[in-house]
């Protein structure tokens, strides 16, 4: 059985209890604490396909086993079974049984040093060479690492008020910028059902962290309907999972494909 973040947070809080119990048995009150070798835990938090350590780790819903979104999207595309357990996911659509582990994402970036820093310059990197303008929100990830780091460089700590009102007016106006820094993406959303109107304005362009699940609730709002679940979204006649965001589904489905990402919206249908 895989061990999930809330089984690595139990770890972490039972030796804290051991070594508090331990404490109140010595005389002299001293502080004792349990270091964990990376190692140790390095089999779950590192990926089965890739065998490197977990980025933007990547969850099968069935079986609870985590992956490289990458690495596990690539081996998807010609198996529908779990790569650890070898349970099937689903028989026609297992992407859509997948989704973003952000808890077990930040473990891993807390546990290994310089890990998160390293995979943001890697990608970067990738935007340069291509040509391509750095998406925003990479640029903000960014940001908030240096802002994390730097008033603990040296040993130092900054207590200028000026900066501090500074900083806290900079993250409001971070905070109402409502995404309009990341990337964006550029979208045709057309009705392929008579059961459904189209939308008077199905063009739409929004960021690249949306979900199928946020357009699926902007259709229903638009067409009154009365639960954003009656809904499915197609790309390329494949239904999407509902926590995909539009920049997975332009990288693995639309491809190199020219603006707009066409999507389709019908009513929803049980699948065998």
């Amino acid at each position: 059985m895989p061990l999930t973040p809330m089984c690595l947070f139990l770890v972490f809080m039972q030796s804290s209890v051991s070594d508090a119990h331990l404490e109140n048995i010595h005389s002299k009150p001293k502080m004792l604490t349990r270091k964990i070798k990376l190692w140790d835990i390095n089999a779950h938090i590192t990926c089965r396909l890739c065998s490197g350590y977990l980025i933007d780790a990547t969850t099968v819903t069935e079986c609870l086993h985590t992956f490289c979104r990458s690495c596990l999207v690539k081996y998807l595309e010609e198996n529908n079974t779990c790569p650890t357990c070898r349970i099937v996911i689903h028989q026609s659509h297992p992407l859509q049984y997948i989704g973003h582990d952000r808890t077990m994402q930040d473990i891993v970036y807390k546990l290994v040093p310089g890990l998160q820093e390293a995979e943001m310059r890697k990608q970067r990197e990738f935007y340069h060479k291509l040509g391509m303008e750095v998406p925003g929100d990479i640029k903000g990830e960014t940001c908030s690492a240096k802002q994390h780091l730097d008033p603990h460089r040296n040993g130092e700590t900054k207590a200028d008020d000026s900066s501090n009102k500074e900083a806290a007016e900079e993250k409001q106006e971070e905070d109402n910028d409502y995404h309009r820094s990341d990337e964006q993406v550029s979208i045709c959303l057309e009705c392929n059902s008579s059961k459904l109107r189209g939308l008077k304005r199905k063009w739409i362009r929004c960021s690249a962290q949306a979900t199928v699940l946020h357009l699926k609730k902007f259709i229903a709002k638009k067409l009154n309907l009365s639960s954003f679940n009656e809904l499915d979204i197609l790309c390329n006649e494949e239904i999407l999972g509902k926590d995909h965001t539009l920049k997975f589904v332009v990288v693995t489905r639309w491809r190199f494909k020219k603006a707009p990402l066409l999507l389709h919206y019908r009513p929803k249908m049980d699948l065998l």
